[in-house]
């Protein structure tokens, strides 16, 4: 068996967000936000498109959108970039999903609760080795939890999860070594087949059940991500070296301390650079702004030099 990988777009909200993925999706949630208990009896799964309401508002678009049985909204995304300025873009999506459900005139007692789960192919916490972190707002020096704590902000950091199938304990541990593992397994292991809604969520990723616009599709989005991965990857570790050596040149006439933190500063805005050169002929300006922290004007130049060394190519 071959099973297409849930952390793409396409699949995770093939086998999550789909008319057949009700039973799926609530034990995925159970497992990951109330720790394997069946708090989530029912839900509905929603268009998760975002439109803006106000001109000039920025549109969003999440994964998967459920709302529970008491009114609760989850928003559920999967992340493979460690794009610019992330933790802010789902804390906007959060406080956007929960400002959005009144009307004109409505009262604010109308508001519900809004859960969102985040699931990242990356590290977003550097000081925390736990693979599931939540976030609640709490006073600073008592620590007791906001009155109308209606935001919860729930992440998993799938390459903090190391355990191997002989290790799998809870339905959280059992889920989470399905996002991260599927793709590469031939069939479904013996201590997750048990579960009839992961047995489902395997029966959904089967790749046999697709056509082949489908896998070719799929393969396409897959490697699109792998090579924005290494660019973004490659990028960084030669803007880096290249920040070090200039903060060394810089430390020898201008004192070793300052010159490296000037090399560094440099070095991250020629990263972010070298960076955004190489996605040029993949994405937008507007993402490649987010991606890299550069302004849209800065991209914008970087599109127009490479244009004119086309054209001046072209003309010689």
């Amino acid at each position: 068996m071959i099973f297409i990988n849930p952390k793409t777009d396409y699949a995770f909200k093939k086998i999550f967000g789909s008319s057949e993925s009700k039973d799926i999706l609530i034990s995925f949630l159970n497992a990951l936000i109330y720790e394997g208990n069946s708090t989530i009896e029912d839900l509905e799964i929603i268009n998760p498109n975002l439109p803006p309401k106000l001109e000039g508002l920025k549109d969003s678009y999440l994964d998967v959108k459920a709302q529970l049985s008491d009114g609760t909204l989850v928003i559920i995304e999967m992340q493979v970039l460690n794009v610019q300025s992330f933790g802010k873009r789902v804390l906007y999506n959060a406080a956007k999903t929960y400002a959005f459900q009144l009307e004109a005139a409505q009262g604010y007692r109308l508001l519900k609760p809004v859960i969102a789960l985040t699931i990242t192919d990356f590290e977003m916490f550097a000081n925390s080795e736990e693979f599931i972190s939540r976030f609640v707002f709490k006073e600073v020096n008592k620590n007791f939890t906001y009155p109308e704590n209606d935001l919860d902000l729930v992440f998993v950091e799938l390459p903090k999860f190391t355990k191997g199938e002989e290790e799998l304990e809870t339905l959280a541990d059992k889920w989470i070594y399905f996002m991260k593992n599927a793709r590469s397994l031939t069939s479904i292991p013996e201590a997750m087949d048990s579960i009839p809604e992961i047995h489902e969520a395997f029966n959904i990723a089967n790749q046999a059940k697709l056509s082949r616009e489908e896998v070719a599709d799929l393969d396409r989005r897959e490697q699109f991500i792998y090579d924005q991965q290494g660019a973004i990857m490659k990028a960084a570790l030669e803007a880096r070296e290249q920040g070090i050596e200039q903060g060394i040149e810089q430390g020898i006439e201008q004192g070793i301390e300052q010159g490296i933190e000037q090399g560094i500063e440099q070095g991250m805005r020629e990263q972010a650079i070298a960076i955004a050169r190489q996605l040029l002929s993949r994405l937008d300006d507007e993402t490649i702004s987010q991606t890299t922290g550069l302004s849209l004007e800065d991209v914008r130049n970087l599109r127009e030099a490479k244009l004119s060394r086309r054209e001046s190519s072209g003309d010689s």
